[in-house]
């Protein structure tokens, strides 16, 4: 039986994550049971993105064999949405883990997360489910991290922090640290924005931007 990896998202993000995947995957796709693909939800327009052959969302789910699947698509409710889509079709996530990702001890990681290079997860951290950390991301000890959340380039969240659901942290971004009695808390959905540097919690739903970083209106 024929065994399929689907990249979901062709664009940026997808075609960085893309060889990532192939050097994660060396030893399972160097054989014919086994193919590393590209997988976009609208209708192809084109058959092969960077040498590997591209299906539509529903061709994939129709493929004959054992499908697996990471979506790299930086809006957290498509890639939640997404998820659904592919785990109700019986297909399974995959992670994607660069080779110079530092991970220490007693860290837990949830399904189907994308550690990019130069990432460092070190002790003690709790992640989520279709977690994204970008290159150089720095996640240290003694952090909860909920689902869906995403860390672009170059985040530095210190130790002690909580963030939930759906949260976005900017590139560069830096978060203060917490203590066990009191973590920092970063709130469902929040945004931190590009270079913020977050001294307190941040509510849900709330943008904030600047050093220190402070609220600002949604639009």
């Amino acid at each position: 039986m024929k065994i399929y990896y689907g990249i979901i998202g062709a664009g940026g993000h997808g075609r960085e994550v893309m060889p990532i995947a192939k050097d994660t995957l060396a030893k399972k796709i160097h054989c014919d049971k086994a193919e590393l693909l590209f997988v976009i939800e609208d209708d192809i327009e084109t058959h092969f993105i960077n040498g590997y052959r591209v299906f539509s969302l529903e061709a994939f789910k129709a493929l004959p064999g054992k499908k697996y699947f990471n979506i790299a698509i930086a809006n957290s409710y498509v890639r939640e949405r997404i998820s659904y889509t592919c785990l109700n079709s019986g297909m399974q996530p995959f992670s994607i883990i660069s080779k110079n990702t530092v991970i220490l001890d007693d860290c837990h990681i949830g399904d189907g997360c994308i550690l990019s290079p130069f990432t460092a997860v070190t002790s003690n951290v709790r992640i989520g489910n279709f977690f994204h950390g970008n290159n150089f991301s720095n996640i240290a000890h003694d952090c909860l991290i909920g689902d869906f959340v995403t860390f672009a380039p170059g985040v530095k969240c210190n130790g002690n922090v909580h963030i939930k659901d759906h949260a976005y942290i900017g590139a560069g971004a830096i978060i203060k640290q917490g203590s066990a009695e009191k973590p920092t808390i970063i709130g469902q959905a929040a945004v931190i924005g590009m270079g913020a540097v977050v001294t307190k919690d941040v509510p849900d739903n709330m943008t904030v931007v600047g050093n220190p970083a402070r609220a600002i209106e949604r639009k």
